[in-house]
């Protein structure tokens, strides 16, 4: 009996040991699938990060390009304004050089 008994502890010791690496191998899996998670998280958070940086860039692009465009109109008016005074003043000088 005690053979038997021994047997059976080795036996039962053995599948102890067993049980414990197999609850081991899954808390290993689990941390890593949580790792991997937690990096897939990152990433997404980092690329969504990007594409707002991205679209702040092209906003910023975008409003330099109007101002740009509102100082050329500026630019454009002011020289129509001084060429349509210089033809006045063209005008009035022939104007005044005729003598009735």
């Amino acid at each position: 009996m005690k053979k038997l008994n021994g047997v059976c502890e080795e036996e039962e010791k053995s599948n102890k040991k067993k049980e414990a690496r197999g609850e081991e191998e899954e808390e290993e899996e689990e941390d890593e699938k949580e790792e991997e998670e937690e990096d897939e998280k990152e990433e997404e958070e980092e690329e969504e990060e990007d594409e707002k940086e991205e679209e702040e860039e092209e906003e910023d692009e975008k409003e330099e390009e109007e101002e740009e465009e509102d100082e050329k109109e500026e630019e454009e008016e002011e020289e129509d304004e001084k060429k349509e005074k210089e033809e006045e003043e063209k005008e009035e000088d022939e104007l005044v050089g005729w003598e009735w």
